[in-house]
């Protein structure tokens, strides 16, 4: 994951369900093993059921300071920005921002562009082809310009995280690759990495480990 220490803030958006959440996890606890200060900030406001609050325990033993919701993983369901969300802007720590999927989480991210843009920050589309809303190339291609255009922000990569959960195979991985290929073309960005699970990591692909919760 050294690949996308190039800033200080790191954000991983997408749509739902890509695996942006595991990802920005699993950035997060790279940046602590590696001897980095770090925080994650969970600035997911429209999705309460996969969260990086769901890590906070691992992530704090780790080493990482995350930055959640004040009614994170509660029976209220009040979309609000994490009290301490600003101290992001003031320290010298390297902080992964995990975004809401779709216009309406990005727009959380606007609140501080100027901030953003101050900083310094890369943006990082994760892509997911099995998700039936975004497999479409062009379909995904919208949804990044309205996360965009929502948070005033702009995407610098994309990361192929194209999976089926527990079930998926290399060859699932490898199956990604024209659609992924096409969208990167669309959209003129680069692809930056393949990210998958060790045990179906085609060759060349980044393994990250699978660290958000489960539901069955």
């Amino acid at each position: 994951m050294k690949r996308f220490l190039q800033n200080r803030i790191t954000v991983i958006a997408g749509p739902y369900g890509s695996g942006k959440t595991n990802i920005a996890v699993n950035l997060a606890l790279s940046l602590a093993e590696a001897g980095k200060q770090c925080c994650l900030v969970d600035l997911d406001t429209v999705n309460p059921y996969f969260r990086s609050a769901d890590n906070e325990k691992q992530l704090r033993e780790a080493g990482v300071r995350p930055i959640l919701p004040e009614f994170a993983n509660t029976n209220v369901d009040i979309p609000t920005l994490p009290k301490e969300y600003a101290s992001v802007f003031v320290t010298e720590e390297y902080a992964v921002i995990d975004v809401g999927g779709d216009a309406d989480g990005a727009t959380a991210l606007g609140v501080h562009r100027a901030e953003y843009e101050r900083c310094t920050y890369a943006m990082y589309y994760v892509y997911n082809y099995y998700r039936p809303y975004v497999s479409d190339p062009r379909a995904a291609w919208a949804l990044l310009q309205e996360m965009e255009k929502a948070s005033g922000l702009r995407f610098c990569g994309v990361i192929n995280n194209s999976n089926l959960g527990v079930e998926t195979t290399k060859e699932d991985v490898l199956a990604s690759y024209a659609a992924c290929g096409e969208f990167c073309k669309l959209c003129g960005l680069p692809l930056v990495a393949v990210t998958a699970f060790p045990a179906n990591a085609p060759e060349g692909a980044v393994p990250i480990r699978d660290v958000t919760k489960k539901l069955f």
